[in-house]
């Protein structure tokens, strides 16, 4: 089975993405950066999203000699001007204190109405194969900023955001729920069929 390594240390992510491409019907074999040696840790120089994901897909099938896939992602607030977007896992200053991270953009939207609290997740998901060539795709998924944190599954700023069209947040719905929606499963799911015809899945 055709091997694919996904430059994340986030066991979250590596689980999620593998039931992604698993219900795209893509079958090859995901492994996280942990299991290449000398996996580098890429520094997000990029000012966007997909210049994020790029960056690190291709220095990991620079280093793996595999096809990798990488993504960046990130909370987009209107009345920010669409930040966090690339800063939203060091929002705080702390990369990846997801808990100090939420509790800074409450704090900072104490005074903004419920009616100006619209956001959206935003994914890019990039495909990088050892000899260059490239593949990126993006996912999107709107809603508006509870004022409390709700529900415990998720990570990152899921338990604020509450989906268009529900009343729950992400971190409220189940797993299956959140891939069909999200704007992770969304980008994946359509670099899935990039995945496939790069790797010749057939």
């Amino acid at each position: 089975m055709q091997r694919l390594v996904l430059a994340t240390r986030n066991a979250h992510k590596v689980t999620e993405l593998s039931a992604i491409l698993t219900e795209a019907g893509v079958a090859v074999e995901l492994i996280g950066a942990d299991a290449v040696p000398g996996a580098p840790e890429v520094r997000e120089t990029g000012v966007t999203f997909a210049a994020n994901a790029l960056l690190k897909a291709h220095a990991l099938a620079r280093v793996s000699g595999l096809p990798a896939v990488a993504d960046d992602s990130g909370l987009c607030v209107d009345v920010l001007g669409g930040a966090p977007g690339i800063f939203s896992a060091r929002w705080s200053g702390r990369h990846g204190d997801d808990r100090a991270n939420l509790d800074l953009l409450l704090a900072q939207l104490g005074d903004v109405p419920d009616e100006h609290r619209a956001a959206h997740f935003a994914c890019a998901a990039a495909l990088a194969l050892p000899d260059g060539t490239e593949y990126v795709r993006e996912g999107v998924l709107a809603g508006t900023l509870r004022r409390e944190p709700a529900g415990s599954g998720g990570f990152g700023y899921d338990p604020i955001l509450q989906v268009d069209g529900d009343t729950r947040t992400c971190a409220e719905l189940s797993p299956q729920e959140k891939n069909a929606i999200s704007h992770r499963g969304r980008a994946f799911r359509a670099l899935a069929e990039d995945i496939a015809t790069a790797l010749d899945l057939g």
